[in-house]
């Protein structure tokens, strides 16, 4: 698929300069250091050494002052305590680090996380019957139970108390609990609401630790937690998360949990190798497969693992689910692209609504995310459960598709969600309707030019300014992610080296070099397409998009250009 180039909002030459002057560094970095509004040496210092500034007080944080007095209450007289948590790798590491927490103190501890398919999201009547049946007075929840209303009545009817930590959307009534931690509250005042949900969890035990009169560093040993959780969740990484990132990673690098480590053995990715992307497309999808198929207490058990035996164990029951999750998410792909083939005409299709009542909700999400990739048009992937059809949504830029099922809510019983994302519930004699109102909408308001994505260019960059200084440089920008992406940068009239070549499934590989410039690897994923044209005309010179990376292999580190678009004269 080509993308259109467009570049980053251009900077005042005069404050990129200055940038330069002052910091002493290139100017293609002084430009990338200025779009991300460091202006200034004091603004530079806390960017490239974020570790180095401290985290917010968390008693800024509104109900902060009950919520960490109830749980010190808690730990002082040995209560017995439920984290109900979410599925996914953010309620998952939460429920880990509040667990871990708690029983370094000798508490009677018990957590819970519904089944995905059996209860779905959210605190339900079952959660808080077990925490009745263990004889618990308090339950913590994170990443979920902003919208608990009833349940929370339900709670305190039994007897219960309830702190909730959580950082979704706060709907119109906050629920009747002891404390409701989550920065998105519109009466609370704590300067940043982009924490994940085990970050919230993370600054009630700051709280607590404090109130205890304990040494604050104690919270520390959490962050490696916090950051699969900043990774996963697609937070942005940004202010705080920035730090609790830069340290989580640092630590994961040097010292890895027994469960970590057992990962990273199985991914056979050393301590010291570790990034944002690593903990995005391979320590992630593990945490995450065993809620996507089903029951997300074997994650919960790796994380909390002290033994390596127990970790390598669980570690390997989450590899067998995963590669069941990629057997059933290729499939299911397959199956899509054959449905589209056979029943759509791509070119009078704006929005592709896909259902087949056997696909497994567990990887529709994913499946419909590649389908955006592969086709770029809002993609609904639909299965039939219990005789309801309920499905995920995934969407491209310029169409909100929360606002788009929102004027299909006559069709549905039940849908959430937000600009890029959503689920929904609805009849199936609605099914057709439904199809039929979304790809109007679609069609309405989106031009043909939305149709093909963007590629959101940093600046270009000449080769020969690439060196080992350069990489040092650009590598102090990480961790990348939500509001610090991996810049994108672009190299024209540059000649292939050699052969490309095919190399896994796929995948393009070949040496660039540019004027006088060293000569460097580059690989586009699933970018085969390219290579009979650059074969065949080898002498032509080309312009390239990509990203830098470092290249581990047989012990040796290289720097990699991965190659995310190319324009071929």
């Amino acid at each position: 698929m080509s993308y259109r180039w467009v570049y980053s909002e251009t900077l005042r030459e005069e404050a990129v300069s200055a940038l330069e002057q002052q910091l002493k560094v290139p100017r293609v970095i002084a430009n990338l250091l200025a779009s991300r509004g460091v202006t200034d040496l004091a603004k530079a210092k806390i960017f490239f050494r974020p570790e180095e500034e401290k985290l917010h007080d968390p008693f800024l944080m509104k109900d902060m002052e009950e919520a960490s007095c109830r749980l010190s209450t808690a730990i002082r007289n040995h209560e017995k305590v439920v984290i109900y948590g979410d599925y996914d790798v953010d309620g998952t590491t939460a429920v880990s680090i509040l667990h871990l927490f708690l029983k370094s103190f000798g508490l009677n501890v018990e957590y819970y996380i519904p089944h995905r398919f059996k209860e779905g999201y959210g605190i339900n009547e079952d959660g808080i019957r077990y925490a009745i049946e263990q004889k618990a007075g308090l339950i913590v929840s994170v990443d979920c139970g902003i919208t608990a209303v009833d349940e929370a009545e339900y709670m305190k009817e039994q007897g219960i108390d309830l702190i909730i930590c959580d950082h979704h959307t706060v709907g119109d009534r906050l629920p009747d609990a002891c404390a409701v931690l989550d920065p998105k509250r519109l009466d609370c005042d704590y300067p940043f609401d982009g924490l994940s949900g085990a970050g919230v969890g993370f600054k009630l035990i700051q709280g607590t630790i404090r109130k205890l009169g304990l040494p604050e560093t104690l919270s520390d040993q959490y962050l490696d937690l916090v950051a699969i959780s900043i990774a996963s969740d697609i937070v942005p990484i940004v202010d705080e998360n920035r730090i609790m990132m830069r340290r989580g990673l640092k630590q994961i690098n040097t010292s890895p949990r027994p469960g970590i480590k057992a990962l990273l053995d199985l991914i056979k990715t050393p301590p010291g190798s570790v990034t944002t992307t690593s903990i995005v497309f391979s320590i992630g999808p593990r945490i995450n497969a065993a809620g996507r198929m089903g029951d997300a207490t074997t994650a919960v058990k790796l994380l909390i693992s002290d033994h390596e035996t127990d970790a390598g164990r669980y570690a390997s029951q989450l590899e067998s689910i995963n590669i069941e999750r990629r057997s059933t998410d290729s499939e299911t792909m397959l199956q899509a692209n054959e449905l589209l083939e056979r029943e759509f005409d791509l070119d009078d299709t704006s929005a592709m609504v896909l259902h087949h009542p056997d696909w497994h909700l567990g990887v529709i999400g994913i499946v419909a995310s590649r389908l955006v990739d592969a086709h770029y048009r809002p993609a609904i992937m639909l299965s039939t459960v219990e005789g309801k059809i309920k499905g995920s949504a995934r969407s491209i830029k310029g169409f909100n598709i929360y606002n788009a099922l929102k004027e299909c809510e006559d069709l549905l019983e039940q849908f959430g969600g937000h600009e890029f994302a959503a689920g929904l519930t609805m009849d199936q004699s609605n099914l057709e309707e439904f199809r039929k109102r979304m790809n109007d909408i679609a069609c309405e308001m989106l031009s043909e030019n939305d149709f093909q994505p963007e590629l959101e260019i940093a600046t270009d960059l000449d080769l020969g300014h690439v060196n080992t200084r350069f990489w040092k440089l650009l590598s102090q920008f990480e961790p990348f992610g939500p509001g610090n992406q991996r810049p994108i940068f672009v190299s024209r009239d540059v000649h292939v080296h050699g052969v490309p070549t095919i190399v896994g499934n796929g995948h393009l590989k070949m040496k660039i070099r540019q004027n006088g410039s060293a000569i460097f690897d580059a690989i586009g994923f699933n970018m085969h397409e390219y290579e009979p044209q650059l074969r065949n005309n080898r002498d032509k010179k080309i312009d390239v998009a990509y990203v830098l990376e470092e290249n581990y292999w047989a012990g040796k580190r290289s720097i990699q250009m991965r190659l995310r678009d190319i324009h071929v004269e």
